[in-house]
């Protein structure tokens, strides 16, 4: 939600790598908070991180990971030890930077607020700030304004601190053109590949080898538990579609909210902007308003010239092509000084030399919106959305409770739950224990561990109802089981046999490969059918593995042509032979470009994080690890 005031930072990737999680547009929580004592899941310096404030995150970036998967969202790979230690870095790196930034007297002004809020794309219609459609989110989320600008204060801060790290790294040339040609060299490689399947004649088993393999790896054989099972969601959502709304509520709701549908007063304006910043020099400064004291003169004597001159003049990247055009926006969207010149002139009226932070401005007033209320038709949308979410959320409330006790209490059917709140059951595919699973809402761990319960099994009595996410539960009952078994030997004993032979011929083709590649590398003549030679980059190809690269490039450039060799996924062994060394011969500029923005980043991230356990001393860190451990119930 902040692209606005990250844009075209050079370090923001090291923000979003290092330090954040991707929080979901009203999700940002207060990062800084002192709650509890002894079981804190973590201490920074003398500031406090709660369980509470952990499970918090844990669940939000759940929530954007089951948004982004979809049925494939599993979560039971989200709820882990390693996830709660990730989630929980992050924290500890935010509380670290914000520590600092306060012993450091760091602030951010009204103003600077004021733009980052202004250009959220969520808060602008038609391309401009909306005070209405900011006050009508604010209102949905619970939010205040004090509430939401404190955190995108905060925000900001947080920004600052990364930009101040990023921006003091120092990169040499040398040390990029050095890094800048290892990443672009390029070499020339044949290939020869020994398989497997010629040296399977020559496999010869033990009698009893198929047995052994089978008697030692039983678990391999085993087939897990399985059940298939029907369920039954509630949800609000459900619930929402469910709500019907007459126009008397839309008409009533419309009438006591005037206020959430009124559009602020709304101005057009082009400027014309001399560059001349707090840090700029007096004499700079001088020039700056010496050059557009001259541009109002001229405009004065011909103000239609505007857009002319806007375009020969403005130092505004963003609207001196256009003439100067910033288009229309609304009260909160510009600075200060800027704003109340617009909003003070009339109509086509020029104002006179304007001083703000960015230098210096002549604006010209090109059209004007006076405050109006949005008509009923073009929010009756808004509306009934709304009455539907909270007339739902009423519903869900009153009936989540009774979902639970029903299909507790008659424990033996979904039927009584379903007719009761209109829902419709729904069925699922074999599952098996303890396998990953994608089949949506009853892929939740508490439901899988419910379903596989002696209760549900044996008696086939409903699962309790679980929140599975915000505002849902689920219920599930098992309609077929099979019990855990090991497949017969005579089932699996050809598979077993098949398998035993090329692996044995696998070391065979490695053991020749290995033998091949050291005489080559002796400088002996060896008999090897050589593929066509191909260029290969350390970005690598389809047709060359990674591990296979790895070994090519360790090859000496100072004594060609050298050999490596590489047993592949697939068991086949290859041998490489690397003939030239050399770089591109023609340089992709945008490639090049690339690279060396790659290598500053990489520069970047190493200071950060040096910076970071710098902090580290100075605010010490302790993590309460049973916190860690123990998973939400």
């Amino acid at each position: 939600m902040f692209d606005a005031v990250r844009n075209n930072k050079r370090v923001v990737q090291i923000f979003l790598i290092l330090i954040t999680l991707p929080f979901a547009f009203w999700g940002v929580e207060s990062y800084v908070r002192n709650v509890g004592a002894g079981s804190d899941a973590a201490s920074v310096g003398k500031s406090k991180i709660s369980p509470q404030e952990l499970g918090r995150a844990v669940r939000e970036q759940q929530d954007r990971m089951r948004a982004a998967l979809g049925r494939d969202f599993n979560a039971a790979m989200f709820d882990t030890p390693e996830v709660r230690q990730a989630v929980l870095d992050s924290l500890i790196s935010q509380r670290l930077l914000l520590l600092r930034a306060a012993k450091s007297n760091l602030t951010v002004g009204d103003d600077q607020v004021r733009e980052v809020i202004g250009s959220i794309p969520a808060l602008q219609d038609n391309g401009q700030f909306s005070m209405s459609r900011y006050e009508a989110l604010l209102r949905n989320q619970g939010m205040t304004r004090t509430g939401f600008e404190a955190q995108v204060r905060q925000d900001i801060v947080l920004q600052q601190m990364v930009t101040s790290v990023g921006d003091s790294v120092l990169v040499s040339r040398s040390a990029s053109d050095r890094w800048l040609a290892l990443q672009q060299e390029e070499r020339e490689i044949s290939e020869s590949a020994i398989r497997p399947e010629s040296f399977v004649t020559q496999v010869q088993l033990a009698p009893d080898a198929v047995k052994s393999f089978y008697d030692a790896n039983g678990k391999q054989f085993e087939v897990p538990e399985q059940v298939r099972a029907e369920y039954v969601m509630l949800s609000q959502q459900a619930l929402a579609d469910q709500v019907s709304v007459a126009d008397a509520e839309i008409k009533s709701w419309y009438d006591s909210h005037q206020d959430s549908y009124k559009q602020s007063e709304e101005r057009r304006a082009s400027h014309i902007l001399i560059q001349a910043g707090k840090d700029t020099t007096a004499s700079d400064q001088d020039a700056a308003r010496a050059k557009v004291e001259e541009i109002l003169k001229q405009l004065k004597q011909n103000p239609a010239d505007f857009a002319k001159l806007a375009k020969q003049h403005s130092q505004d990247p963003g609207s001196a092509q256009n003439g100067g055009d910033l288009g229309f926006f609304g009260r909160g969207a510009m600075v200060r000084p800027f704003e109340d010149a617009a909003f003070s002139l009339k109509e086509n009226q020029l104002s006179e030399i304007i001083r703000s932070d960015f230098g210096f401005h002549i604006i010209k007033v090109t059209g004007v919106r006076p405050e109006k209320v949005r008509p009923l038709d073009e929010v009756r949308g808004e509306i009934t959305a709304e009455l539907k979410r909270q007339a739902a959320g009423r519903k869900y409330a009153e009936a989540a409770e009774a979902f639970a006790n029903l299909v507790y209490e008659q424990a033996d059917s979904l039927k009584p739950v379903t007719e009761k709140f209109g829902l419709l059951p729904k069925q699922t595919d074999w599952i098996a224990k303890g396998a990953l699973q994608s089949t949506g809402p009853i892929a939740h761990e508490k439901v899988l561990a419910a379903l596989f319960s002696e209760d549900a099994i044996k008696n086939k009595r409903n699962t309790e109802a679980v929140e599975v996410a915000p505002n849902t539960l689920v219920a599930a009952r098992v309609i077929e089981h099979k019990p855990a078994s090991v497949r017969p030997f005579d089932a699996v004993s050809s598979d077993i046999k098949k398998q035993l032979i090329l692996d044995e011929a696998a070391k065979l083709a490695q053991k020749e490969g290995e033998e091949k590649l050291a005489r080559l590398v002796k400088g002996e003549k060896v008999d090897m059918p050589w593929s066509a030679p191909r260029v290969v980059t350390r970005q690598g190809s389809p047709e060359t593995p990674a591990q296979a690269l790895h070994g090519i490039f360790k090859v000496a450039a100072d004594k060609l042509p050298g050999y490596s060799g590489t047993r592949l996924p697939n068991a086949v062994y290859v041998v490489y032979r690397v003939t030239s060394v050399r770089q591109p011969a023609a340089k992709d500029d945008a490639r090049s470009k690339q690279l060396r923005a790659q290598y500053a980043r990489m520069k970047a991230e190493d200071d950060f994080a040096a910076y970071l356990n710098a902090l580290k001393e100075a605010f010490p860190v302790n993590v309460n690890k049973a916190v860690l451990e123990a998973k939400e119930r």
